[in-house]
């Protein structure tokens, strides 16, 4: 246990405890003049996480490796059951609820879907159109059962981070770029099959003003936050567009803005440099990686990570439109929060395994 301890990255665990103190700081300014008891359970929450990342760090990569099919059916399994007994939350049915924890199934699935898309290409390259064809049905099974529930942000993600790991296992870049020539027809399909509030949120991003009021508020309260905290902010809990609850979902999805407002540009350089630090040590870790298998699920966490932070602050700051997507460590949610917390804990155990041994990379390989 001892020799575990010791091949601990410490500077991905510095990282996290990081990111662990900011995220709970900033929801305690997002909340602090309402509802507590979401801070409360963030804390629940984050206790229970670092346990798992604890308890990852020993469960060895083979065992993993046994477990990813049972992982991917369960998930499959959530995802079924979630639009029949599924708990609705603003108008979308997305979450079960277990009792200690409401489970939300998409969260579930975008880590078994690394995992058993890894796993299948362990062994394999991408490069036949059999294998290929096995891990696109893997994919749009439940891509099409989480778009229904509604949710689009974790269907674009977890779409994306798959064909990541698919390229890094093999896949010929000629197929690829065929694949890119058919994106105008799947963007034409998915507008035909957007819901209505989908659509509009594309529309206001296009045009917030359009609808100041409506589909555009919160872009424009979140950019009225982002910029008026200037380069050292307002102040801890000074934040007026928190505290008056201008902003939407000021604890989950517009968090950032919170962070921006009251700590600005210097806050912001501060949580860009720790995301900054821990993608590129899982991409070291990805890349040290001994087998295949750890290989590529480091890169696919590492993506879905990535998305994640890109999406979030791009819809927050008005680059990109609303998606409902969380940042990593940052929003509250337990699900995601708990999902992060055992993947990062996955990538850890990598680390540990691959102390001292030979990569898995050959010559020639996408990651070398």
């Amino acid at each position: 246990m001892m020799g575990t301890l010791h091949k601990v990255d410490k500077i991905l665990l510095g990282c996290l405890l990081a990111l662990a103190v900011i995220g709970m700081a900033t929801l305690f300014a997002a909340v602090h003049s309402g509802d507590l008891s979401v801070w409360y359970k963030q804390g629940v929450y984050w206790l229970v996480g670092l346990a798992a990342f604890f308890f990852m760090c020993f469960i060895p990569l083979r065992f993993v490796g046994l477990m990813v099919w049972p992982i991917y059916g369960l998930a499959l399994l959530a995802l079924v059951l979630t639009p029949l007994i599924g708990d609705v939350h603003m108008g979308a049915r997305r979450w079960l609820d277990l009792g200690f924890v409401n489970l939300q199934s998409s969260e579930l699935m975008k880590w078994a879907l690394l995992l058993v898309l890894a796993y299948w290409f362990s062994m394999r390259e991408a490069s036949t159109l059999k294998d290929v064809s096995v891990a696109l049905l893997l994919m749009i099974v439940p891509a099409g059962l989480i778009v229904i529930q509604p949710d689009l942000g974790t269907t674009l993600v977890l779409l994306l981070a798959a064909m990541v790991v698919i390229l890094v296992a093999g896949f010929p870049w000629k197929w690829f770029v065929g694949l890119l020539a058919l994106s105008p027809f799947a963007g034409y399909v998915l507008w035909q099959n957007m819901h209505d509030y989908q659509r509009g949120r594309v529309l206001s991003f296009l045009n917030p003003e359009s609808d100041p009021l409506g589909k555009g508020y919160h872009v424009i309260q979140s950019s009225i936050a982002i910029g008026s905290g200037g380069l050292f902010g307002k102040g801890y809990l000074q934040g007026s567009q928190s505290r008056l609850h201008f902003l939407p979902e000021q604890h989950t999805d517009f968090i950032f803005a919170v962070l921006a407002e009251e700590g600005g540009l210097l806050a912001v350089a501060v949580l860009f440099v720790l995301y900054a630090v821990l993608i590129s040590r899982i991409l070291m870790i990805a890349l040290r990686a001994h087998t295949r298998f750890g290989g590529l699920i480091s890169v696919g966490i590492a993506t879905v990570f990535s998305l994640y932070i890109f999406v979030n602050i791009g819809m927050v700051s008005g680059m990109l439109p609303v998606v409902g997507v969380p940042l990593p460590f940052i929003s509250y949610g337990g699900s995601a929060l708990l999902s992060m917390l055992v993947a990062l804990g996955l990538v850890m155990r990598i680390s540990i395994e691959s102390h001292g041994q030979v990569s898995w990379q050959r010559p020639g390989s996408p990651l070398v």
